[in-house]
């Protein structure tokens, strides 16, 4: 999926300087992951930029969405904890990553002295235990490095959420928990302008599909496809379609 190598360029690379150490110790945020999964029955997961690696804490809560392992913790070779994330909703996957580099882009932007009071909260859906979707609530947090104002950690909680109601749908929030204030707020936002087969050719568009590879997909030819890709750009008045694609999930 494209959205994953571009967020593996910006999390992991800009962390590999040489001559630049980073004095955070991470048994401090392992002891805090493992603390969020014992106070909050939390599934927590403290990814290491600098290593690229993960530390999985499992709960209850891994228990009722089927996340299983004999280790507690689990270490990944990986900053993407790939047995939770096959259970999200692939819609829902797609947005998760969007959100996520809109939210890394965000604190790079920002004064490095107030990164700290912004995290991340989002509601998916994701399988449970028996296969059926769940709202699940995902925290995130990121912990920069005093020494080279590069991300280390990241740290990612998941519960179950108490609402269920089909009525209700995913949301992906950016908020500053300092004021207690939204300050991004990301949905699909083109119902109304594309026509539902435009809308799941937009949805592969930002997957990194080729026209080709998204033809064979939906069963139809790729000047079908061609024409779809005009007539998005022409409705959203942008350039290419993967600009529209990231237009679509500003607020």
């Amino acid at each position: 999926m494209q959205i994953v190598e571009t967020l593996n360029k910006e999390l992991l690379i800009g962390n590999r300087e040489k001559n630049k150490s980073c004095s955070l110790d991470p048994e401090i945020y392992r002891e805090m992951a493992l603390s969020y999964s014992r106070v909050e029955n939390s599934v927590a997961v403290l990814s290491d930029m600098q290593a690229n690696k993960s530390y999985v804490y499992f709960s209850e809560t891994a228990a009722e969405l089927g996340i299983n392992s004999d280790e507690n913790p689990k270490l990944i070779d990986s900053i993407w904890e790939e047995d939770i994330l096959k259970r999200i909703d692939p819609d829902d996957k797609l947005k998760k990553y969007v959100h996520e580099l809109r939210f890394f882009k965000m604190l790079e932007a920002i004064d490095f002295k107030d990164r700290a009071k912004f995290s991340v909260l989002s509601k998916l859906k994701m399988r449970d235990r028996n296969g059926c979707y769940r709202f699940v609530q995902h925290r995130m947090f990121y912990f920069y490095s005093p020494d080279n104002l590069k991300l280390r950690f990241a740290l990612c909680l998941y519960n179950i959420a108490l609402d269920h109601s089909q009525h209700q749908s995913s949301e992906f929030l950016i908020i500053n928990s300092a004021k207690g204030e939204v300050v991004a707020e990301d949905r699909l936002t083109y119902e109304n302008v594309l026509s539902a087969r435009e809308m799941e050719i937009l949805k592969y568009i930002g997957e990194g599909l080729t026209s080709k590879e998204i033809a064979e997909i939906l069963s139809i030819s790729i000047n079908t496809v061609s024409r779809h890709r005009q007539n998005i750009l022409e409705k959203l008045k942008v350039k290419n379609s993967v600009k529209a694609f990231s237009d679509s999930y500003r607020k």
